[in-house]
């Protein structure tokens, strides 16, 4: 389970497609010369430009075509002897021959719902690449300031993002009237 699940039970949230392109894009590498592994990054390319339901399901049914073609593949395993020093010498071992395949296909169809929320929800966004800037932002103004405590950086993150939505002398005035009828209240 995680942690947005444990802490947000009932908020909804989207898995940022841009990032697991750029992992499908290191798992599945342009110039490999299996076929499987060519065909599946075509297919996982597409990710980024589902825009309704339809196209959702024309590209899992392409994933399923995919599965149904070169599937045995994900099965296939290596037997060797181990080499390693931390277990008993000439133990035979196994693993699977095609690991990145494995882990781009289950990237893939794991928990399919948080790939493909923001087609039910229109205010989700279908990456948070602004979100993880601004949290850089924040990171590189704390890792600034270093001698704050905890209850000084909560404070210093509230009005930063506090003031990080002021655009113009208008917002400004608007946040204030606001903070103001809320803080000065007796």
């Amino acid at each position: 389970m995680s942690y947005v699940n444990i802490f947000f039970p009932y908020s909804f949230h989207q898995r940022c497609l841009t990032h697991i392109k750029r992992q499908l894009t290191r798992l599945l590498p342009l110039k490999s010369p299996i076929l499987a592994t060519k065909d599946l990054r075509v297919v996982a390319q597409k990710i980024i430009s589902i825009e309704n339901k339809k196209e959702k399901t024309l590209w899992k049914k392409e994933i399923e075509k995919w599965i149904k073609k070169y599937g045995f593949l994900l099965k296939e395993k290596t037997i060797g002897v181990n080499t390693k020093k931390d277990l008993p010498a000439g133990r035979q071992e196994w693993w699977y021959t095609h690991g990145n395949l494995r882990r781009a296909i289950r990237l893939l169809t794991f928990d399919e719902k948080y790939l493909f929320a923001y087609l039910n929800n229109s205010f989700l966004p279908k990456t948070n690449n602004s979100l993880e800037g601004l949290n850089s932002q924040i990171k590189t103004k704390l890792s600034n300031h270093r001698g704050m405590k905890v209850f000084q950086q909560v404070s210093f993150i509230f009005w930063f993002l506090t003031f990080k939505r002021v655009k113009n002398k208008k917002d400004l005035k608007q946040l204030w009237d606001r903070l103001k009828n809320k803080i000065f209240r007796f």
